[in-house]
């Protein structure tokens, strides 16, 4: 047998992933299998519930992009039964989905995947002057800039790389020889990352104030819970206006300032990775920030399209309804079909029979040519898409979004790299970089619709005509999309007598993490990983790199109660790699 990487859990990612990595002579990756260790659920637990109350359990699916579910959920059961939201609750909606986006891919960029290319350990022989003057170069306008500053994080990473315990920059493989950042720039994104922690109390205020918390906001069937009312302490008020708008001026700020520039200055020194991680070609979106009426598409700000072949000149819109072409598949994954395996289902048909057939825990390698995954393998026109950033930034070039193709030109310009650069691990994570961007944009320009229509006089934040179940078809099939921080999000539903008989949830994750389908088609982690050269095989940066580029949440934590709610322990893990 070929050699063979085992890399369990992938860290800094939501939930849990193996990926198993077969190499060549050359210690090039030629096959590699992506599975999902654990079982999310959600639909079982959903089934013969109120509609009205499922967003509430979809939503603690996930506990990094916390609202995403909750809409996807809300949008199903709208249009399972024809509910129209008012215009306020529409742009209160769109206001909460671009900050979720600026918040999460902030946060990815910095915490979950800078790392990667980030040695923190590189910036202890930095010289603060010398980052002060890159800082000023690239960001003239901001204020951290002067040498005293970088000098004073220097000194507080050097205090914990003293102290032997590394603490939030523990498991990582520093000194690695793919890191390539001179130290100077090393210092600089280090002390970017700590302002980004920093920054999150601020970003998060608008979820506040819309939905009373965060994480997991509250929502309501039919709008939003938070009402307007000027004149009012616990309404949408011109304080929490004025929260809400300082809150997208920061946003805006960071990005500006920050994100992009610090993209710009670091992606030069990696430019081999934009002709690495390609994957599959195919890009699928559902659409996001809709006008108020979520069935005219031609409105959204994110069309929903599909790619395919990386032929940007043709662009297909995709019906989520169609029986034929969207399917999942568990040929290869840890459930079963009434039909067969071999047979695709339509989510308002689907099905989760959980039937675990691989080997006892622990085990050496997974049974490929079996069952080996929890994730199916969702399919459109039985092929293997890719979701996420990317997608969207590609579907909106397609689409003619000047925004979008201004930015792309000007940062494939300024590396010095052809549109086909996009198409790459470097490419994804520009990407994300480059719609950041357009949503923070959006929030300001969202923000001001939204004072136009209280100003209009246009209040109502609820539509509460259907709210009773006596109003409600004796059956009724729904389809809710959100195009999450990682990708196309769908939940369908069906009703039948008030309760939920079905509901399935085929995430942005289970498109690109999913097994190889009925044909033996791999999915996009899958062929993403094929041809990348790992350096040192017991220290798989490489790999690290081209899957955080997609940002895995396989889902949440899983916590072990007794039937009388106590805990019965936790478990925590780091990364293990075992090479054979």
């Amino acid at each position: 047998m070929a050699q063979r990487i085992v890399v369990d859990p992938i860290t800094r990612i939501e939930g849990h992933l193996r990926i198993e990595a077969e190499l060549d002579a050359e210690n090039k990756i030629s096959k590699a299998y992506s599975a999902g260790t654990m079982v999310r659920g959600i639909e079982i637990i959903l089934k013969g519930r109120d509609p009205r109350e499922a967003w509430a359990f979809a939503q603690r699916a996930c506990g990094v992009c916390t609202t995403v579910h909750s809409f996807a959920s809300i949008r199903a059961v709208e249009d399972a039964l024809k509910i129209q939201i008012p215009k306020a609750a529409n742009l209160i909606r769109n206001l909460m989905i671009a900050q979720q986006y600026v918040h999460d891919h902030v946060m990815h960029f910095y915490h979950l995947h800078a790392l990667d290319w980030v040695d923190i350990t590189g910036c202890l022989s930095a010289d603060p002057a010398a980052t002060a003057d890159i800082q000023k170069s690239i960001s003239p306008n901001y204020p951290n800039a002067s040498a005293a500053y970088f000098g004073d994080v220097k000194k507080k990473v050097k205090a914990i790389v003293d102290s032997g315990q590394l603490s939030i920059f523990a498991n990582a493989y520093w000194g690695h020889p793919a890191y390539k950042l001179p130290p100077e720039v090393n210092l600089l994104a280090v002390a970017h990352y700590l302002e980004a922690l920093d920054a999150q109390k601020t970003f998060t205020k608008i979820h506040i104030i819309f939905g009373g918390k965060n994480p997991h906001p509250n929502f309501v069937v039919g709008g939003v819970p938070m009402p307007i009312d000027l004149n009012s302490d616990t309404a949408l008020n011109a304080e929490r206006l004025s929260i809400i708008k300082d809150s997208i001026d920061r946003m805006i700020h960071f990005v500006d300032q920050v994100y992009l520039p610090d993209l710009l200055a670091v992606a030069p020194y990696y430019l081999d990775y934009a002709a690495l991680g390609e994957g599959l070609g195919n890009f699928l979106t559902w659409g996001e920030l809709p006008d108020t009426d979520n069935s005219d598409t031609s409105k959204y700000v994110v069309p929903r399209a599909v790619i395919l072949n990386r032929d940007l000149s043709h662009v297909e819109e995709p019906d989520p309804r169609d029986f034929e072409r969207m399917k999942e598949y568990a040929t290869h994954s840890w459930y079963e079909y009434s039909g067969g395996d071999q047979q695709g289902l339509h989510p308002w048909e689907g099905e989760t029979k959980l039937n675990y057939t691989g080997p006892k825990p622990p085990y050496e390698y997974l049974e490929v040519e079996q069952k080996y995954s929890w994730l199916k393998a969702p399919r459109w026109a039985d092929t293997p898409m890719e979701v996420g950033p990317l997608a969207r930034v590609l579907v909106m070039y397609a689409s003619g979004n000047e925004q979008i193709k201004e930015l792309t030109d000007y940062v494939l310009k300024t590396l010095g790299v052809p549109i086909s650069a996009v198409f790459s691990t470097l490419g994804r994570t520009a990407a994300r970089a480059i719609e950041t961007k357009v949503f923070a944009d959006y929030l300001l320009t969202a923000y001001n619709d939204l004072i136009a229509t209280i100003k209009a006089g246009d209040t109502d934040t609820f539509n509460g005509e259907k709210w009773e179940p006596t109003t409600w078809p004796s059956h009724a099939e729904g389809f809710g999309f959100m195009e999450a921080p990682r990708g196309a999000l769908g939940h369908w539903c069906v009703i039948d007598n008030g309760r939920l008989s079905n509901y399935q949830m085929v995430v942005p994750t289970t498109w690109n993490a999913s097994p190889r389908d009925q044909k033996e088609q791999a999915g996009a982690y899958e062929v993403s990983l094929v041809g990348t050269p790992l350096a040192i095989p017991d220290q798989p940066l490489e790999i690290l790199r081209t899957i955080h580029s997609f940002d895995p949440c396989m889902a949440c934590a899983v916590h072990m109660v007794d039937a009388d709610g106590n805990d019965l322990g936790e478990v925590a893990t780091g990364m293990n790699v075992c090479v054979s």
